[in-house]
């Protein structure tokens, strides 16, 4: 049972995509289509160079922007307002999701790829709003993203997080490996589960998850 390896945590960080709400909602279908045509637009490319260029930049960078950013000095405003104008009509409010997070002992923050304001939206949409202590996206780590370690000390500096009583949930298995070797105890949120080291824990349901928590 995990409950007595979260005794020590006092600060839960939760990602946000595909981590609280499920894959199958598929936000990120919407989000892939619009970088397409941002980075066809931008950079003058037709779809299938956009599209090569978007997952190698994600794979080779952590996240499309930051390789648009580095290669091609993108300014990452227009691009993140643009990408993250998305419909979120088809989210579900989620009561026993929210139940679990509020009884969590302590601070919960959410950090993600994404915007603060996009993760406002989306909280809001699954019934998660004002459950958090703050909200932070890629802006607040000048935009530099996960996995990169440093993209995670600027955010945890900027909260306070002692990541020895920490946690961090997360879908990407790639952005669990700086928490964990800061001393934060790690749980990969996807359907699929690994045997890396640097994860403690997997779950393909987190409302369950947390609920052995209580």
């Amino acid at each position: 049972m995990p409950k007595p390896s979260f005794s020590h945590v006092t600060t839960w960080v939760f990602d946000l995509d595909n981590t609280l709400y499920p894959p199958k909602a598929r936000l990120f279908d919407q989000i892939e289509v619009r970088m397409t045509n941002y980075v066809m637009e931008a950079l003058k490319v037709d779809k299938p160079h956009a599209d090569h260029l978007r997952q190698d930049y994600w794979a080779r960078y952590g996240t499309t922007l930051a390789g648009l950013m580095r290669e091609h000095d993108l300014d990452p405003t227009p691009y993140l307002k643009d990408v993250h104008d998305i419909s979120l009509d088809h989210l579900e409010v989620d009561v026993p999701l929210a139940q679990h997070i509020k009884a969590l002992p302590g601070r919960r923050i959410v950090y993600t790829n994404g915007t603060a304001p996009y993760a406002e939206r989306v909280l809001a949409a699954r019934g998660l709003d004002g459950l958090f202590d703050a909200i932070y996206g890629v802006e607040h780590a000048d935009f530099l993203p996960k996995p990169e370690r440093a993209a995670f000390e600027t955010i945890f500096a900027k909260d306070g997080v002692n990541t020895d009583a920490a946690a961090m949930f997360e879908d990407d298995e790639r952005n669990l490996q700086a928490p964990h070797d800061m001393g934060m105890r790690t749980v990969h949120v996807a359907p699929d589960r690994t045997d890396a080291d640097h994860i403690h824990f997997h779950t393909d349901d987190l409302t369950t998850f947390l609920s052995k928590l209580r």
